[in-house]
């Protein structure tokens, strides 16, 4: 596999790679990244960078230990180093005639249709202007109700509010190993992965440094979204010189390839929602109903699970409780849980009012 045929490329880069152990900024290694991005730019690929690194940068400016930061602290650490981080960004980029500009996000912009659309367009324009966008979570106002809590799934929701082809995530391993490679000698690199839930069925990984957040979980979840959208995936040793370069030349990393076409840009948003609502368990029936391509009516619900409002994404499992597809319901929690097992005629009797006789539209719906 190599990245020639990918027009759209997100990079993220983990912490670990910017500040190490000893909280000294490795500036040569990002002299050499930069020169990779300038290699990249020059055969004409779109670039996005997803970077960790403001509240280590804001660590070290303070001189605090971030695993003793509490949460509002923690904020106001990560304003101070989201300053030190771009112009970290902005002062070696510069050297190669890159020019960068900032995005923060929230999970809420990429979960909420109006928002993600919007920040679609303006990686867009920025692209246009032949600018890089940076992008990081925006820590300094996320709650831990509305966060990501790493970058790897921030990575994977940009890359398919962005249509990209191929995303890369940097880190301080090779890629996914058969066992944990710090634990296990016999430990071996995984160079691909084609079925995602088969091939990690028996895999689980934990990372751990002072200022990452993300484990190999989340890089397999990370992973899972982009499948879905239709985008490729790279866990890539990102602390070797010129990483990028690296990956092209050895290929030494994992590959997570996706075998799903690319959905239209609505059911793409609907399929790789971080944060679904709540679940309908539906019978068999109903499976079979939307397996031919048919909406999901009440008498086909048999329990619902969560709190949700009108228009919140929402899981669709099936008898065995295997999640089955992905929506946006038509109507909440409360009504569905009054109205469930009920043929669509007695819909109205019940709430005393309709508006929809489907509790997910097809069209708003997204088979797994």
């Amino acid at each position: 596999m190599h990245l020639k045929n990918s027009k759209i490329i997100i990079i993220k880069i983990g912490s670990s790679l910017l500040v190490d152990e000893k909280k000294n900024i490795r500036k040569k290694w990002l002299l050499s990244f930069a020169k990779d991005i300038k290699k990249l730019k020059s055969i004409n690929k779109k670039i996005i960078l997803v970077s960790s690194g403001a509240i280590a940068l804001g660590c070290k400016k303070m001189n605090y230990n971030k695993n003793n930061l509490k949460l509002d602290k923690s904020q106001a650490v990560a304003s101070i180093g989201q300053i030190e981080l771009m112009n970290l960004f902005s002062q070696t980029f510069s050297k190669f005639k890159l020019d960068i500009s900032q995005i923060l996000l929230t999970l809420e912009d990429t979960e909420e249709r109006r928002r993600s659309i919007n920040a679609k367009r303006t990686f867009e324009n920025l692209f246009e202007l032949d600018y890089i966008p940076i992008v990081n979570e925006n820590d300094t106002i996320a709650t831990s109700e509305i966060k990501y809590g790493d970058n790897d799934r921030l990575a994977s929701r940009v890359a398919q509010i962005t249509n990209a082809d191929t995303l890369i995530l940097l880190s301080d391993v090779d890629g996914l190993f058969t066992k944990n490679p710090k634990l296990f000698k016999d430990a071996k690199l995984i160079k691909e992965i084609n079925n995602l839930e088969k091939d990690i069925k028996n895999i689980s990984i934990k990372g751990t440094t002072e200022f990452g957040k993300g484990g190999m979980n989340t890089k397999i979840e990370a992973a899972r979204i982009c499948n879905l959208a239709g985008c490729n995936m790279i866990i890539a040793n990102g602390l070797y010189l010129n990483p990028i370069n690296q990956i092209e030349k050895k290929n030494n990393c994992t590959w997570f390839i996706s075998k799903i076409p690319k959905l239209d840009a609505r059911k793409k948003w609907i399929i790789s929602s971080v944060s679904p609502k709540g679940e309908l368990i539906i019978d068999d029936g109903a499976k079979k109903a939307l397996v031919n391509g048919k909406s999901l009516l009440a008498a086909g619900i048999k329990k619902v699970s969560g709190n949700f409002k009108k228009g919140d994404h929402i899981k669709i499992l099936d008898n065995k409780r295997k999640e089955f597809a992905r929506g946006l319901s038509s109507f909440s929690s409360y009504e569905i849980n009054k109205i469930l097992g009920c043929h669509s005629n007695e819909i109205k009797k019940i709430l005393g009012y309709v508006s929809k006789s489907e509790i997910v539209h097809k069209d708003d719906m997204v088979k797994i």
